[in-house]
């Protein structure tokens, strides 16, 4: 591997709590395809780590609560003919998914109010365009 895949800060994915599965890949790739197990398939026990601070297990726990099964995540790769190269992709996809799940949660935003010359102007171009339509009728031409 290429060293340790930091989820955000110092802290990053311990290599002893990573799960790896290897499995044929699917799809084309001739006679190579039917001999290597070239799939990867990551397993990382969320519920259990305590490599991530609490209060970002709690935050990860919620959020990804909908691809957990049983508190562990997992995630896939077989783009790639190398098993090497799966291995890379699925610990980089599963480190951006956690930093991504234990990010903070967005200021809330603060409600502002319209200035009173931006509206009076917005009314004042809706009444010149209005009489402009207007005067296009043939009403008066008679």
């Amino acid at each position: 591997m290429s060293g340790p895949y930091v989820i955000r800060g110092s802290v990053s994915l311990p290599e002893a709590e990573l799960m790896w599965r290897f499995s044929r890949s699917s799809g084309p790739g001739g006679q190579h395809v039917n001999t290597s197990d070239s799939a990867v398939e990551l397993r990382f026990d969320l519920a259990a780590t305590d490599a991530l601070p609490q209060v970002w297990k709690e935050r990860a726990l919620e959020r990804l609560a909908g691809r957990l099964a049983d508190g562990v995540l997992t995630v896939r790769a077989s783009e790639h003919r190398s098993q090497w190269r799966n291995r890379e992709t699925a610990a980089v996809r599963l480190a951006s998914l956690l930093a991504e799940a234990t990010a903070p949660p967005p200021r809330p935003r603060r409600p502002t109010r319209i200035p009173r010359g931006i509206n009076e102007r917005r009314l004042r171009e809706k009444k010149k365009r209005s009489d402009t339509k207007r005067g296009r009728s043939g009403r008066d031409w008679g």
